[in-house]
């Protein structure tokens, strides 16, 4: 087999027995000594990797402190899928070392990002069937990651429809996965059928799935639908990404639109959203186009920094993919990932994992902490923000962030303070949250628009809809002044909160400021509160909200009629109900299956013989097409935000598809 040439399983014991004598006799070293030895071992095994003499790799490798985590991040900063092959067959020779879980995954991902799918496929083979000890099985996500990334879509859509079977809900990254490899190979009507799949079967697309679709319009050369799709994102309260922003301005920068490229930027900062170096070169274009304002700070964060040694002469590229990072800031180089194509003849940077070092630091002793000091690190804004990110403690992100401020050559700036904030918020830390935001007031910072909107939804979760309130009346000392589209994004998260806190004298008044106010909420938000008012067995407020449905002009969507048949229905007033269902079939509008059984059930339970059985007489000729479920979630996604991305996906592949048509997903 392909894979008895890489790896080879050995005897545990002899594996283990030269660690023991290693560690039996050195004294003990906390976690934070121990990353910065075993990053030391990695840069040297980089370096053996680009040199011309691979024997030099011999006694790194039989270095005692040698371990799984050293070699598959070693494997990771291969300058080459062969680099990297071969350093797997050199560690067949060294006695002690043994493959576990990660180093196996990391080859895995060499296999799959070179290609070489017959030897990828052999190695998941030989992981699941055990020849691994204490090596789980390859999980079926894993396996279509893999092999997508290979390009191999008959061996995706073989453990796709291995897994579809066994899943209790359906996954959304399988989705994504399967979408982005037909986009990838040009296959725009099997592409633009994922997506009308996703919403057939009650899958609401995520963040990914929209960076899937707006890179595929963009390779297209569809950039007017890509940006159409990308603006909609906020009104269906999906984060807009680093890597939406990099993707849509390095197309527009080579179409030579340039004032589009300007509004991005201008959006990715009120975003909270720092560019990252994948922009770099659309940012130099600008600059030469003379938008030098624009540019200018921006290009001098992202030069090399003078303060950051290097080990070689050598490049390790970053990776600015932020669909595993959330891309609320820039830096230094972190984690090398795999990416042969972008090695070039320039000086290579220590190594440095800051999801390693934070899990070092995770008891934040003396002792991790002077030997933090003493690696003399330059903290830069990047790192410092994906540190405080990659703790789990909000409690020990705090301290790192205080330490932080007091290091030589760093400050603390409007995104690390940000992303601080948001740390915070998410486990509940309310008065640390208020001690940063006066903090940001009186030095003058202005916070993003985003960042503001996820504490108060956080602030939900934690069911403090006073403290929500107070952030929201503070939002203009703290964001300066705010569109009109972003404030009503933050009356919905804030009613949103209200609700979940039981505040609901509170949210009913916010709603009618809002509405005195001159914005007016959308269907999202008022389903929303339907939802949550019909839940409390409050039928007048939910008759008062659809009255105002009404009188907005805005019309009703099947979501929102299940709510108020399911509300009518559960206190006992289904005759009301079935008007809501007439409505619904008027307006050509069709229940989901557990919405029509409940009222059929409700009428006659209330003795409604001849009503239920007109039901079922309705219904009848669209039993076949009832769906299962709806495609939408209170104050975020509509079945009318669905309809129109998936209309100007498809259409914008009508002319190259034969099959391609608009569907109307009002009733998913």
């Amino acid at each position: 087999m392909y894979i008895r040439r890489f790896v080879r399983p050995r005897n545990l014991l002899t594996s283990l027995t030269p660690m023991v004598r290693y560690f039996a006799n050195k004294p003990h070293v906390n976690e934070v000594s121990r990353y910065l030895q075993r990053a030391k071992l990695i840069d040297s095994i980089r370096l053996a990797l680009r040199s011309n003499s691979p024997r030099s790799l011999i006694p790194l490798l039989n270095d005692p402190a040698l371990d799984s985590f050293v070699v598959a991040n070693a494997l990771r900063c291969a300058p080459s899928p062969e680099s990297a092959l071969s350093l797997t067959e050199t560690l067949q020779t060294i006695p002690h070392f043994r493959h576990t879980q990660y180093t196996l995954y990391a080859l895995a991902i060499i296999l799959s990002k070179s290609q070489q799918t017959a030897k990828l496929k052999a190695l998941i083979e030989a992981i699941n069937l055990g020849e691994f000890p204490n090596v789980a099985r390859v999980s079926f996500m894993d396996s279509m990651r893999w092999y997508a990334a290979a390009g191999d879509l008959d061996l995706v859509l073989s453990v796709w429809n291995e897994w579809r079977p066994l899943q209790k809900r359906p996954c959304i990254e399988s989705y994504n996965i399967v979408l982005g490899l037909y986009a990838r190979m040009g296959k725009n009507s099997e592409a633009t059928k994922i997506f009308s799949m996703m919403i057939d079967e009650g899958v609401v697309p995520n963040s990914r799935t929209y960076t899937v679709i707006i890179e595929h319009l963009l390779s297209s050369g569809q950039l007017d639908s890509a940006m159409c799709i990308f603006n909609a994102l906020p009104s269906m309260r999906i984060k807009r990404t680093l890597r939406q922003y990099s993707v849509l301005a390095g197309a527009f920068t080579s179409n030579e639109q340039f004032d589009v490229v300007k509004s991005l930027l201008n959006k990715m900062l009120n975003d909270g959203i720092f560019p990252g170096h994948a922009m770099q070169s659309s940012l130099q274009r600008m600059q030469e186009e003379g938008f030098l304002e624009e540019t200018d700070e921006l290009i001098k964060e992202m030069l090399p920094d003078e303060r950051i040694k290097h080990i070689g002469v050598f490049t390790d590229e970053d990776d600015d993919d932020e669909d595993h990072n959330d891309g609320d800031c820039d830096g230094r180089e972190v984690k090398s990932c795999i990416g042969y194509g972008n090695v070039n003849a320039v000086r290579l940077k220590s190594w440095l994992d800051p999801a390693a070092l934070v899990s070092a630091l995770h008891n934040w002793t003396h002792e991790e902490v002077s030997a933090l000091e003493d690696a003399n690190i330059v903290w830069t804004r990047r790192l410092v923000c994906k540190m405080i990110r990659n703790f789990k403690s909000a409690e020990t992100a705090w301290q790192f962030f205080c330490w932080a401020a007091t290091q030589p050559g760093f400050t603390h700036d409007v995104y690390t303070v940000s992303g601080m904030i948001g740390k915070l918020a998410r486990r509940g830390h309310t008065d640390l949250v208020n001690q940063l935001m006066s903090k940001v007031k009186s030095e003058q910072m202005k916070l993003s628009f985003n960042t503001i909107r996820l504490v108060i939804d956080f602030y939900g979760m934690f069911r403090n809809g006073h403290a929500a309130i107070k952030v929201f009346r503070d939002v203009k000392s703290l964001c300066g002044p705010m569109s009109k589209t972003n404030l009503f994004l933050l009356y919905s998260s804030l009613l949103c909160t209200l609700a979940k806190c039981n505040m609901n004298s509170d949210a009913l008044d916010t709603l009618d400021e809002m509405i005195l106010g001159g914005i007016l909420p959308d269907i999202r938000t008022f389903s929303g509160l339907m939802h949550h008012f019909a839940l409390q067995g409050d039928i007048k407020v939910v008759q008062r909200l659809f009255g105002m449905v009404k009188q907005s002009g805005i019309e009703p969507d099947a979501y929102m009629f299940r709510i108020l048949i399911h509300a009518f229905c559960k206190c006992g007033r289904a005759v009301l109900a079935l008007r809501f269902f007439e409505e619904m079939m008027n307006s050509s509008l069709m229940p989901d299956g557990a919405t029509k059984l409940l009222l059929v059930k409700s009428l006659w339970n209330e003795g409604k013989f001849r009503e239920a059985a007109f039901v079922e007489e309705r219904s009848v000729l669209i039993n076949a097409a009832l769906p299962l479920v709806f495609g939408c979630h209170s104050y975020s996604v509509s079945s009318t935000d669905l309809t129109r991305v998936h209309n100007i996906y498809s259409d914008s592949f009508a002319t190259n598809c034969e099959n391609s048509e608009s569907i109307d997903v009002s009733n998913l």
